[in-house]
């Protein structure tokens, strides 16, 4: 899902505006968040824990700059909402607008709980379905929310598919 709507937004110059700027850019960190394994235990040796933590550091600072992206895209979201003549208009924006931001807020609040609870709090279960609910539900709903409200990236997407069904064929 992810992978057709970055590619549909990339080829479809008609969807080259801040919206679909933004969705491109969610499509790939959603990519990049659900290519990644489930949270592993640090391994206790000193050059082991060592490229851990540069890791945790790199990934840290890239989330950082995918969170100011999101941010930056919301607020001009907002902005070109706002300032739109029509109030049935923005009532349809912010109506796509929401869902997303609620699977964003449930990505962020799960991440946040499992990367900062204390370690009293820990239990294999609670840990794994934190990690499930962070790593696996945003990057499939995603594709569900904007492909199954939005005529512009269904038309894109089926030009995308009947061009891929042509070479394959």
């Amino acid at each position: 899902g992810n992978g057709l709507i970055s590619t549909a937004v990339a080829c479809d110059h008609r969807l080259h505006t801040p919206m679909y700027f933004f969705l491109l850019n969610l499509a790939l960190l959603d990519l990049g968040c659900i290519s990644t394994t489930l949270p592993k235990a640090m391994l206790s040796c000193s050059e082991s824990y060592l490229r851990e933590v540069g890791l945790l550091l790199f990934s840290v600072c890239l989330a950082s700059v995918f969170f100011v992206f999101i941010v930056v895209s919301y607020v001009q979201i907002f902005r070109a909402v706002l300032r739109m003549p029509s109030e049935q208009g923005r009532h349809k924006a912010f109506s796509t607008c929401l869902p997303h931001l609620a699977v964003v807020s449930l990505f962020l609040s799960t991440v946040m709980f499992t990367y900062l609870k204390p370690f009293s709090v820990s239990s294999p279960f609670l840990d794994v379905a934190a990690a499930l609910l962070y790593s696996v539900i945003p990057p499939t709903l995603n594709p569900i929310i904007y492909s199954m409200r939005n005529k512009e990236i269904k038309h894109a997407l089926s030009k995308v598919l009947q061009y891929a069904l042509f070479w394959i064929q």
